[in-house]
């Protein structure tokens, strides 16, 4: 696949270019530049992200950055059988847990809620950094709900990190779930709080909290390209136009009558 001009390989994270130091130099150039490309296109293009890591994973398979590359663009895919073996492989590789969470919301996205709850019970969990096991506890929150149990979903949010007053990576993720979960057990009013709550933590619009804020306030958006809205606009300068010139043609024949006069 094409690589552009602009993309050098040195736009990899650090700890990564030091792990593809095990493989010759040029190619190790040809894997940095194809995990640049997944990591530009994951979020916009997940179909062209996926096929530059085939890419990589084709030329370095035994690096687990590349792995884990491949399997967060898998896992962008919905290709979750994919993205999980890819996750195990990486996991082996790094002896790192960091992948934990994700690996258990693959469960989820292959139907077995109750394997992501037995992963959100096991002591990798107590390995992961604050963000990681906030992240574990978004899965599991996710497979309460995937198993029909709302209740014990919104148990499973509540926790020291959802009530504090510090904006963090993941506060408004969590806020935002809270939300929905309270909204989805018809407790709208407290729903519409936590959405608020989660507007305020949302600085990079990384959720569309304001979208269903607005929605339980009953605030329609009116598309401002809409036909029909242009329809009207343009109906309203075309009459305008015909006012102005039957205005003048008045006018002319006004002046034509003084002349005769």
């Amino acid at each position: 696949m094409p690589i552009p001009e602009d993309v050098t390989g040195e736009e990899i994270d650090k700890d990564v270019r030091q792990e593809l130091q095990s493989l010759p130099k040029t190619l190790a150039d040809d894997v940095a530049k194809n995990l640049v490309m997944v990591a530009r296109l994951i979020d916009e293009d997940p179909e062209g992200a996926y096929g530059y890591s085939k890419v990589a994973l084709r030329l370095a398979s035994r690096v687990a950055a590349v792995r884990e590359a491949a399997g967060f663009a898998a896992y962008a895919n919905q290709k979750y059988s994919e993205a999980l073996a890819e996750f195990r492989a990486a996991r082996r590789m790094s002896g790192g847990v960091e992948l934990w969470p994700v690996m258990a919301d693959c469960e989820r996205g292959l139907g077995r809620p109750e394997k992501a709850l037995d992963m959100a019970g096991a002591p990798e969990v107590n390995k992961l950094d604050k963000a990681g096991q906030v992240e574990m506890r978004l899965v599991a929150a996710g497979a309460r709900r995937d198993m029909g149990q709302l209740d014990a979903a919104i148990v499973t949010l509540q926790s020291p990190e959802l009530a504090a007053g510090s904006v963090q990576p993941w506060t408004a993720r969590l806020r935002y779930a809270y939300a929905d979960a309270l909204l989805a057990a018809g407790r709208e009013d407290e729903a519409r709080e936590w959405f608020a709550k989660a507007v305020e933590a949302d600085r990079d619009g990384s959720t569309d909290a304001s979208d269903r804020l607005a929605e339980l306030d009953g605030v329609d958006f009116v598309d401002a390209l809409d036909d029909s809205e242009t329809d009207t606009e343009e109906a309203v300068v075309e009459k305008a136009a015909d006012d102005v010139e039957e205005t003048v043609e008045d006018a002319a024949e006004a002046k034509t009558d003084r002349d005769e006069d």
